[in-house]
């Protein structure tokens, strides 16, 4: 058996409410990470937050709010924040209050869940949310209740922040769908000044709609980012696809969360700074997910991830590799792949085409990708009518580990084709095997899944026990459970790709009929520097479809 083959994974990711997982009855109880424990002190004070997903009729939604913790936890351990729902389904809110009484909890692990209400929620009940701690700055959250199943990150806000904070040059990434349902992303890049204007010929952006690309590449964009939040959001972006409207949460200087407020189209995520208007030289780590024809029909959900290696004089070279899942079948092997890369932008230096040799696998049999630098990664989107897949690349690499004994914190989101339905999964687990349930378990924690339609979290606890391992010298790894559990797959397989020894973004390899992304973090309960190296990376979010039916390809 090769050793890819033996990495598959049958994970037992499932949901755990962290009440039940810290009480006696729990047949697998929360592990601290070796490297501290976590408690309700580790989320204090306000922190930026967004979830995007579908609601409990598979309709696209998504959030950017704030919440303020007190580090005390239980009830009213949330005393305040505001939010922003855009929901196709329900009457959309901007700006709105959440209530002072709300309720978390962080167990020791650093898995927790809060649950916020609101008086004009427009879903039918309070909202959950499960999330995995990183430490007390960064997280990976979902939302974890019978509305809606979504994923996103949480991290804490600067105090003081103003419009005249954020002025310089940032790159962005958005997605979500259209007005008629289909699936739409965005990159670009723009410069504002002092008071949030975009400055003269510093704006650029793609589109891709629903796989056409090429009438919306390279536009130029103007328009302003008011700071917010709002009732009445103000941060208006004009380019090939008409003028929208967003409101804007900051999360730092350099960190910016969008959500689109004008019922136009419906769109979300971030903006990073551009500290650099070049393409990063050496081994990149990537991560796209999206759409991708199947044999002329509709499209199908795809995945791909693996190293892209630059030579600094716009090359990509051979010894870049690639895995893919293609609706629930992947890649037998990573393969080479190699092409080139420009900026090909008339308008603004920070701005590049990729372009692909036939070995790299996508839509097109000449692929090619905007790319925009930032300091969240390099931001990617196809633009060659033949798919819609967004992405990021991210390095250059300076380590290719995964050490144990360590303690990490997961999320994964995707499409679960033989069910019709999205999942989204927080875990966490401990890469040292004193505590595991089995003996040949090299690692061991809990998860908790939700999925879609009607938000239905699979009833806890579930053990997370299994085998990881390398399986090559680029920082290219595979996880392993020993045993299966009751979550909705059944277990997935993942391969994943170091960053910095800290950082693992990853796609589900496993040939069971379900296409997902996500990441991988290491956990420190007691100092934020250390495992938080790219805590301000972006995370790709699957796109999505309308009333969509996910269908297996046959």
């Amino acid at each position: 058996m090769s050793v890819r083959n033996a990495l598959v994974l049958f994970l037992a990711l499932s949901t755990l409410s962290l009440l039940v997982a810290c009480s006696s009855n729990s047949t697998a109880p929360a592990q601290p990470p070796p490297n501290g424990s976590f408690s309700n002190s580790n989320l204090s004070g306000t922190y930026v937050f967004s979830v995007s997903g579908t609601d409990a009729n598979s309709v696209p939604f998504a959030i950017v709010g704030t919440f303020t913790a007190n580090g005390k936890g239980g009830s009213g351990g949330i005393t305040g924040g505001t939010v922003d729902i855009v929901d196709p389904e329900y009457t959309s809110v901007f700006g709105a209050s959440i209530n002072n009484d709300g309720q978390y909890r962080v167990g020791v692990d650093g898995r927790g869940q809060m649950t916020i209400g609101m008086a004009n929620n427009p879903f039918p009940s309070n909202m959950t949310f499960d999330f995995v701690l990183q430490n007390s700055s960064h997280g990976l959250i979902t939302q974890f209740d019978g509305n809606a199943s979504g994923s996103g990150t949480l991290d804490v806000q600067t105090s003081g922040l103003t419009q005249s904070s954020i002025a310089g040059p940032f790159a962005f990434s958005f997605s979500g769908t259209d007005g008629n349902g289909n699936p739409l992303a965005t990159v670009g890049a723009f410069t504002l000044d002092q008071t949030g204007n975009i400055t003269a010929s510093s704006g650029a952006e793609d589109f891709n709609d629903a796989n056409v690309a090429t009438s919306f590449s390279n536009a130029a964009l103007t328009g302003g980012v008011a700071l917010g939040p709002s009732g009445t959001p103000a941060t208006v972006l004009s380019s090939a696809l008409g003028s929208l409207t967003f409101d804007v949460y900051a999360i730092d200087s350099t960190r910016l969360k969008f959500i689109e407020t004008d019922g136009i189209e419906f769109l979300s995520g971030s903006a990073y700074s551009q500290t650099s208007a070049t393409v990063p030289t050496g081994t990149l780590a990537f991560t796209l997910s999206g759409f991708l024809p199947f044999a002329g029909a509709s499209s199908v959900p795809f995945a791909a991830g693996g190293f892209m290696v630059t030579d600094g004089s716009g090359g990509i070279t051979a010894a870049s590799s690639e895995d893919y899942n293609n609706a629930g079948t992947t890649s037998p092997n990573p393969f080479p792949f190699s092409g080139s890369y420009s900026n090909a932008s008339s308008i603004i230096p920070g701005r590049f085409t990729l372009n692909f040799a036939d070995t790299f696998i996508g839509g097109s049999a000449t692929p090619q990708y905007a790319a925009y630098p930032s300091s969240g990664g390099l931001l990617l989107l196809e633009i060659d009518n033949a798919g819609i897949l967004t992405g990021a690349a991210y390095g250059p690499q300076s380590s290719t580990s995964f050490t144990p004994p360590q303690g990490y914190g997961l999320n994964l989101t995707g499409d679960n084709l033989t069910n019709g339905v999205e999942v989204d999964d927080i875990a966490e687990f401990s890469t040292t095997a004193t505590t595991c349930n089995s003996s040949s378990a090299t690692f061991c924690g809990l998860v908790d899944e939700n999925f879609d339609p009607g938000g239905s979290p699979i009833t806890p606890p579930q053990v997370f026990d299994g085998t990881f391992g390398a399986i090559d010298a680029t920082g290219r790894y595979g996880l392993a459970t020993t045993a299966t559990n009751n979550t909705l797959n059944g277990g997935v397989g993942l391969t994943f790709y170091s960053v910095d020894g800290t950082t693992f973004p990853f796609i589900e390899f496993d040939n069971s009929g379900q296409v997902a992304t996500g990441v991988l973090v290491l956990q420190n309960s007691a100092d934020p520097s250390v495992a938080a190296a790219k805590s301000s990376m972006f995370t790709p979010r699957p796109l999505v479809r309308s009333h969509g039916a996910l269908r297996k390809q046959k």
